[in-house]
């Protein structure tokens, strides 16, 4: 696992995350593209040379913080500093994705590592500040990030959980906000606050959380829930639904749940072993 140091901006790897103090960092990817694993370090290198030292890196991207690279990066490790926070996670640097292996690992261990964060931070860049979460036509309800795929788990696997607006303001945590989330999700509160174990719920339950939410990648769809029923799976970018068919299989070998075959259409697949049955 990659963390991020939030005072240097260096990036360093660690054997077993659980015997480190980190925040971890919840976001929509913007369209336009967000600094990559080894766009973080090409940009300050262009910039400072091969060998800068920390206060150089520090003062170059504090200076830039406005800028569309740095902007979320830089704001989310001032954010976690300000919280007695020195290491932070955030997927779109801190995973090497030029790497197959790593990749595979990481889609893998997600849940796992968001589990093990001290803090999750839900930044919701659509949610402007001074926000009520709780009201009838909010932001807040209509926020993207309850949309994506992949935050589904990022919601459900950390204990604590803070959302913030777009300027960085605090909205609430989510056990204060857990009714409201549950009215969005259909996600109990129970199991918002692990109060209930995800082992207790349903596959056709689990399933039904992401119905309504969307990923880039068609592979992704099956990925993303990899956590959610506590799968490991090699990831094969360019298989396109076949992760997905692959992700029930696993399912079927290992949870002795039929309720999956009560899952509604749109999509109608084949499960060798199996009757057809309908998927997400």
């Amino acid at each position: 696992m990659w963390l991020l140091d939030a005072t240097t901006f260096a990036l360093f790897s660690v054997d077993d995350p659980s015997q480190v103090r980190y925040a971890a960092v919840s976001h929509v990817w913007n369209a336009l593209g967000e600094p990559s694993f080894q766009a973080l370090h090409t940009e300050i290198e262009r910039t400072l040379g091969s060998e800068p030292d920390d206060e150089q890196v520090q003062a170059y991207i504090e200076g830039h913080g406005n800028h569309a690279f740095w902007s979320k990066i830089a704001s989310a490790c001032a954010f976690a500093r300000a919280h007695g926070y020195q290491y932070i996670w955030i997927d779109t640097c801190c995973i090497n994705k030029m790497s197959s292996a790593e990749l595979s690992e990481a889609v893998n261990s997600m849940f796992e590592w968001y589990a093990q964060a001290s803090v999750r931070y839900a930044y919701l860049h659509d949610v402007p500040d001074h926000e009520y979460p709780s009201g009838e036509r909010s932001k807040f309800r209509s926020s993207k990030w309850f949309k994506r795929g992949w935050t589904l788990q990022e919601l459900v696997a950390p204990r604590f959980v803070v959302f913030l607006s777009k300027d960085w303001t605090v909205l609430g945590t989510k056990h204060v906000l857990a009714r409201v989330i549950e009215e969005i999700t259909h996600i109990s509160r129970a199991v918002l606050t692990h109060e209930e174990s995800l082992d207790a719920v349903s596959i056709a339950e689990r399933m039904s959380w992401a119905s309504e939410r969307q990923t880039t990648r068609v592979e992704d769809e099956a990925y993303s829930l990899l956590g959610i029923f506590g799968i490991h799976m090699p990831t094969i970018y360019g298989e396109g639904n076949q992760a997905f068919i692959r992700l029930q299989e696993e399912i079927l070998r290992r949870i002795p749940d039929q309720s999956l075959f009560a899952i509604s259409p749109p999509a109608t697949v084949y499960v060798p072993g199996f009757p057809s049955c309908s998927l997400i």
